[in-house]
């Protein structure tokens, strides 16, 4: 997928798993790779970037991620929603996008969405991403797993979900927390098709 391109937006979930960093950073990085990104924020989740991030309530996520490397310009090509926007583009069939990650999942999203449960903006949006046939990676970030967990992530794979734990690696030594984020940042983006240079793949 080349750059610069603002075709069809990727979708960005953050749930209310510890972890929303990773999920602020692949939109960021899909912001700066040049393509639209539509950001759906559980109620948990802005918690979670409360308490982990410093993430301002009164703030719009807009002007959050500007700290992290994205410009005005790049910024008009995001757009930020709620999960109880249920009439948001991303609940409907019809809407095409280029993919969508949720990152970090929560075992109680995780659920939702193998149980065709959709109560909100993010499990619809991924219960229409499987019924369409469309890239839906699911990021959990949990440990350790239960059998429900796990039953959980397989019924998805087997519906078509690519299940990404936030496993982090170290063999590019990771200098510090964002470097560290990125190596699963950078899988994610693989996944999605998606360029990326955050991280030197082996061999290289």
């Amino acid at each position: 997928m080349s750059k610069k391109q603002y075709g069809n937006p990727f979708v960005v979930a953050i749930c209310g798993a510890s972890g929303g960093v990773y999920g602020v950073r692949l939109a960021a990085s899909l912001l700066r790779a040049g393509h639209q990104v539509q950001v759906i924020l559980s109620h948990a989740g802005v918690q979670v970037l409360a308490h982990e991030m410093g993430y301002n309530l009164e703030n719009r996520l807009d002007a959050f991620m500007a700290g992290y490397g994205v410009g005005p310009e790049t910024l008009k090509h995001l757009s930020v929603f709620s999960q109880d926007e249920i009439g948001a583009p991303p609940a409907s069939g019809s809407f095409r996008h280029a993919g969508m990650a949720v990152v970090p999942c929560s075992m109680k999203t995780l659920a939702g969405v193998a149980a065709g449960y959709a109560d909100n903006l993010i499990t619809r949006a991924c219960d229409v991403s499987l019924k369409e046939g469309r890239r839906l990676i699911l990021v959990p970030r949990e440990t350790p797993l239960s059998l429900i967990h796990l039953e959980n992530m397989a019924r998805l794979a087997r519906a078509g979900a690519v299940i990404l734990p936030a496993m982090p690696s170290f063999y590019s030594f990771p200098a510090t927390m964002d470097a560290l984020v990125d190596t699963v940042v950078a899988r994610i983006m693989d996944q999605l098709g998606v360029d990326q240079s955050l991280v030197p793949r082996w061999g290289e």
